[in-house]
């Protein structure tokens, strides 16, 4: 595998259809879980990596907002927009590896929700955090 080409998805995960932003760091992928969640997933190319040639904390922070973010969608049924991130980066992740992410909802009230989630590699969990969201509701026309 030459530098910069991504190997095929692990079983199960499929190409994750995102924003143009999303769709430029990427590319992502997502499984369905048993429970009804999902599972995504990103493979670390060289320019995911800062100069030290670990995961930049921005690319990080990119999958974890979209990782809650669907969680949040999958509970409201809609679109919402991200108020809150609050982010510990607990370990590295390199080029060449497969990282992965899982959130899930915490609590919802009138006009915000809440998620936590973690992204991880194998037993090792890379960031764990949390969001607040604001749903987006469509105005009348």
């Amino acid at each position: 595998m030459s530098v910069g080409e991504i190997p095929a998805p692990p079983e199960g995960f499929v190409p994750s259809s995102r924003g143009p932003y999303t769709t430029h760091n990427g590319p992502m992928f997502h499984r369905r879980n048993a429970d009804g969640g999902l599972t995504h997933a990103f493979f670390v190319l060289p320019r995911h990596c800062n100069s030290m040639g670990i995961v930049h904390g921005g690319m990080l922070s990119t999958f974890f907002d979209g990782v809650v973010a669907g969680a949040v969608g999958r509970v409201t049924g809609g679109m919402s927009v991200t108020v809150h991130l609050s982010l510990d980066f607990l370990s590295m992740a390199r080029a060449g590896e497969w990282v992965y992410g899982e959130g899930k909802v915490t609590r919802q009230t009138k006009d915000l929700v809440f998620a936590e989630g973690r992204i991880f590699i194998g037993d090792k969990d890379v960031l764990r955090g949390s969001g607040v969201f604001k749903p987006m509701h469509r105005k009348a026309e």
